[in-house]
């Protein structure tokens, strides 16, 4: 590390980097992610959330020990080039600056499309506000992003209980619809892989968690613990929330809609819950995108310090101990991109690079040793074959 980029704090506590997989990953996907999956796999989307859920597993079992042993910022970029080489590292650090930075645009436009009901030029002005605003309170340090993320989470939780317990006693949920969990008629087994695939979308969050690895106390035993326990409750939300969202409009017409839990209330008879999904998606979103920018700019630190990136990149300020010329950078792209980019493009690109950074991770955890802490042989296998 280059002694005129100076390391970060350790600030956040085992809670704190839960919080922040959760805003990231609970944000990612439960309000947007669910249409596409539809449209690729019909009702089997269900069995594509499965798979999508047992390759983060495995790639979260990965990064968490790789972070434990290495508990500077980067992530996988530092992981690849230790392990396998420069090359690798280069490469899943590039997959993650370029997927990541289309997740910051699609979490701006979901924001926007909630937040506005007014022509697109308008919401593409409120996304881009949104980004800007969002970098403004990163840049004030990591505390305050670890503060602001426990209220957004907690807001976001609170609304899908609500949207979900609302609808099931109203009686708008309807079994006949969750047929055909293996088999598909949209897309067969291609399908299922691409719903699973898109899907993914939403659980990458935990890679946040990692790339704080220089700003969270005690990384080998905070990492381990906050990963696989951000990755548990997510799944769980997304679960009770895809059976609801299936179970209330059926595969054909959640195919066709960009806001599922907007219509699922509609089709539910619970009109009254609209507003309240509105909101939720708002509070979810800016806690996704608050996260997201938060991740990005650690990595872009880590690839600058190597001279991957301009060094002047890793600069790290003196006072609210950040790395802000990166956090800056990525918000004026973000905003760029989210006034020009197609939310459902950038879902896909996204999926694609990440899929790409967590082949990387699962690989370099395969060199580790039994002193390393070595996850089970099966699992970085797995992995990385579930994300090629």
């Amino acid at each position: 590390m280059s002694s005129s980029s100076p390391a970060l704090v350790r600030r956040l506590s085992t809670g704190d980097a839960v919080v922040i997989g959760l805003s990231s990953m609970i944000g990612a996907g439960v309000f947007v992610a669910f249409g596409p999956a539809a449209r690729a796999a019909g009702t089997a989307l269900l069995a594509g959330l499965v798979i999508a859920a047992m390759i983060a597993y495995c790639n979260a079992t990965a990064s968490a020990q790789l972070a434990a042993c290495y508990p500077t910022s980067g992530g996988t970029y530092l992981y690849g080039r230790e392990r396998l080489g420069a090359w690798w590292g280069f490469t899943a650090g590039w997959g993650f600056l370029i997927g990541k930075t289309a997740s910051c645009a699609a979490m701006a436009l979901t924001f926007a499309n909630y937040a506005v009901t007014g022509p697109w030029w308008a919401q593409r002005l409120v996304a881009v506000a949104a980004v800007l605003g969002l970098t403004t309170l990163n840049y004030r340090g990591v505390a305050k992003t670890a503060v602001a993320a426990r209220v957004l989470v907690a807001a976001t939780l609170a609304v899908l209980v609500v949207v979900v317990v609302g609808i099931a006693v109203a009686g708008g949920l309807r079994v006949g619809y969750l047929g055909g969990l293996v088999t598909s008629s949209r897309g067969g087994l291609y399908g299922v892989l691409q719903s699973a695939g898109l899907l993914f979308f939403a659980f990458a969050g935990y890679a946040r968690i990692a790339t704080l690895g220089e700003e969270v106390r005690n990384p080998a035993r905070t990492i381990p613990r906050a990963i696989p326990l951000a990755l548990t409750v997510t799944l769980a939300v997304y679960a009770v929330v895809a059976v609801a969202t299936l179970s209330a409009l059926g595969p054909n017409r959640l195919a066709q809609t960009a806001d599922p839990l907007v219509e699922t209330a509609r089709a539910a008879g619970t009109p009254w819950l609209v507003p309240v999904v509105q909101v939720g998606a708002v509070v979810a979103a800016v806690g996704s995108l608050l996260a997201l920018i938060l991740g990005v700019s650690r990595t872009t630190l880590a690839m600058a310090r190597d001279h991957h990136l301009p060094h002047a990149l890793a600069a790290v300020h003196p006072r609210f101990r950040v790395p802000h010329r990166a956090e800056l950078l990525i918000g004026v792209v973000v905003a760029i991109l989210a006034a020009i980019t197609d939310i459902r493009d950038a879902i896909g690109f996204s999926s694609f690079a990440v899929l790409i950074y967590y082949a990387v991770a699962n690989a370099s955890a395969s060199t580790l040793g039994f002193d390393e802490g070595r996850p089970h042989r099966a699992v970085p296998v797995i992995g990385l074959l579930g994300c090629v």
